[in-house]
């Protein structure tokens, strides 16, 4: 790990030390968490109330640009819905992982020399 005493120029070129292991600490809860998921499935599972017309439970997805439909039995339904939403926190966990590797590797590594400071909207760090 680079330390502050690193420098280009008059600027220092990494992060301080405690904000990188502050990310360094974040990306390792985020990799325990991943390491706990279950089941995953895309789609949405629709339940209808008791009384409708069809069928009660559906589960529906997307397969190549085509909507797909399944009639599911109650414990089918509660099944996907946890395994849809275990879907959808994997996507979280890595949207936030992907920001972070970014942070990390900027804190990490001196920059690069440029005519223009770099905007950190380029890399989405903010």
């Amino acid at each position: 790990m680079l330390d502050e005493a690193n420098t280009i120029g008059n600027k220092v070129a990494v992060m301080p030390p405690p904000r990188l292991e502050k990310l360094e600490a974040r990306y390792a809860a985020l990799r325990q968490e991943l390491a706990g998921i279950g089941y995953l499935s895309d789609g949405s599972v629709y339940r209808r109330p008791a009384g409708q017309p069809g069928t009660r439970f559906t589960w529906s997805t997307k397969v190549k640009a085509k909507t797909v439909s399944l009639a599911l039995s109650a414990e089918q339904a509660d099944w996907l819905q946890k395994a849809v939403a275990e879907h959808n926190r994997v996507k979280k966990l890595l949207t936030e992982m992907r920001r972070l590797s970014r942070k990390i590797m900027r804190a990490r590594f001196p920059d690069t020399e440029r005519r223009r400071p770099l905007n950190k909207n380029v890399l989405r760090l903010i």
